[in-house]
């Protein structure tokens, strides 16, 4: 059975999806949550195998900082949403299933992910949902390498949540010297 997290803020749309997963006796939803603080709470206490994640969130957190923080449990991550995004991020997520969606799309959405969790070969479904992405990590460029104008500048590596980190890590090292000059 595979144990499923949906993290949305239309409570709505969030109890209509759990109707959806569970009409099918293979997925069941361990929690719902609606905003960043609440998916990784519900994150270590239902250890989930995968999390169905929209990414506008209540009290202003993105899927986007929700994805970043269940890849620390080892979590994955299927979008959820209404405007995919601008390209794909296969750190994040397994792909992005766009809405509306029928209960068709969400069944064959879960099977693809849960095959990809499985390894098991994609192409054994029958037929992807035309508004489902899944992601590839050979479709994503490698980053630009960015001139070593600072001193510590540490490279780029290919996982956003590191290029987030270093980003930040370097925005705190600029405040520290601006405060001290």
């Amino acid at each position: 059975m595979l144990k499923i997290l949906i993290v949305e803020d239309d409570s709505q749309l969030a109890a209509t999806l759990k109707y959806l997963v569970e009409d099918n006796p293979r997925y069941r939803v361990v929690d719902i949550a609606d905003d960043a603080d609440g998916a990784i709470a519900a994150a270590e206490a239902h250890d989930p195998d995968i999390a169905l994640l929209d990414l506008h969130l209540a009290r202003g957190t993105t899927g986007f900082s929700v994805a970043v923080r269940l890849a620390d449990f080892h979590i994955p991550c299927l979008f959820v949403t209404g405007k995919a995004p601008g390209f794909p991020m296969p750190d994040l997520a397994l792909g992005c299933l766009l809405k509306p969606f029928t209960a068709e799309d969400v069944h064959r959405s879960l099977a693809m992910a849960e095959d990809l969790l499985r390894g098991r070969e994609a192409p054994l479904r029958p037929r992807i949902p035309d508004n489902l992405t899944l992601y590839d990590e050979s479709d994503v460029p490698p980053p630009a390498p960015m001139p070593l104008a600072e001193p510590g500048y540490i490279p780029s590596r290919r996982s956003l949540k590191t290029r987030i980190e270093h980003w930040i890590a370097g925005r705190h090292q600029r405040e520290v010297r601006a405060r001290a000059s």
